[in-house]
């Protein structure tokens, strides 16, 4: 680990990926009797979709999160509406923009020829996730296996407990403290915004009525977002910007873009300013291995929260339907 840069705050962390195993806890063992290929299977299959789609990345690592932060990773953001028990989560607003659930289900049909009732969706869609980000250029992270499936789902909770492009940095912390993190760590995971696109409703989001030494923006940038957001309402959905100008590729340039005032998002531009994550930011934007480390370790935590292992859930044959 490199050392930390005279005149820097930040005091570096030893991580460690965490260790899962036993009882009925995810395990790095998982599937080595009963599906000891799903990892390869899971990369060949993703593969063409990689090839046809370059934005399917930022796709299946954002269809990730917002699985995880509604019930825990238990890929209840994949199923469709099923009477009372089961309301799609994909009804909330907070899921707009959300894509790829089809190329979670075609892994799923794939996986199921070789290794019948064997690996569940969450499993997959983790997996999914973690190919994202090292296909793009980012680490390869090895995550622990073992996750059940949901039996049900809510728009209600995912309403609820989704953050809106409105989060500021108090809530930002929070919502990654109470998943067991740090402040490192939910920087880190912030670090996802480097892949992708954001869309001009959730640019225009209560940036307005914050000072710009609040949010931390360049005044031409400010100017360049009023003149490249300028529609609201239904237009907004339809209009966006790419998130930085490397976001096809997984690397620091996130943190280089909001450390020059040229955060998109609100969270995105407050982190630079405050005194809690400022140093985090600037540590980040110089050292492109620091941050892949501590986002390898806050990937692996995000997609180990709320899981159901063990007798909990079930392994389901589709990813759309609770059989």
């Amino acid at each position: 680990m490199a050392e930390p840069r005279k005149g820097h705050s930040v005091k570096r962390k030893a991580y460690f990926l965490p260790y899962c195993g036993g009882g009925n806890s995810l395990s790095y063992s998982f599937y080595d009797e009963t599906c000891p290929q799903v990892e390869r299977l899971v990369r060949e299959g993703l593969s063409p979709v990689f090839l046809a789609d370059p934005t399917s990345p930022a796709a299946l690592l954002r269809l990730m999160f917002h699985d995880c932060q509604v019930q825990g990773c238990d890929a209840s953001i994949l199923l469709d509406s099923q009477g009372d028990n089961v309301t799609s989560e994909m009804t909330s607003d907070k899921n707009f923009g959300i894509r790829k659930r089809d190329a979670i289900g075609m892994i799923k049909s794939v996986v199921e020829t070789e290794c019948p009732g064997q690996v569940s969706c969450a499993d997959l869609l983790v997996l999914a996730a973690r190919e994202a980000v090292c296909v793009t250029g980012g680490p390869r992270i090895r995550v622990p296996l073992g996750r059940r499936d949901a039996l049900t789902a809510s728009y209600k909770l995912a309403d609820a407990l989704l953050p809106s492009a409105a989060t500021g940095v108090d809530a930002m912390l929070g919502i990654f403290t109470d998943k067991g993190m740090n402040a490192e760590e939910a920087v880190a995971l912030l670090g996802a915004h480097t892949i992708g696109i954001s869309h001009c409703i959730n640019i225009n989001m209560n940036r307005e009525d914050q000072p710009e030494e609040k949010i931390g923006l360049r005044s031409q940038f400010q100017k360049f977002l009023k003149l490249s957001c300028r529609k609201t309402g239904s237009l907004a959905k339809t209009t966006f910007l790419i998130n930085d100008l490397t976001n096809l590729v997984f690397d620091n340039q996130y943190y280089r873009d909001i450390v020059d005032g040229r955060g998109l998002l609100r969270v995105d531009a407050e982190i630079s300013k405050d005194p809690r994550t400022a140093p985090i930011v600037a540590e980040f934007a110089r050292d492109q291995n620091y941050f892949f480390e501590v986002f390898t370790t806050a990937f692996i935590k995000l997609a180990s929260s709320g899981v159901l292992t063990g007798d909990q859930g079930r392994v389901v044959r589709s990813c759309n339907r609770i059989d």
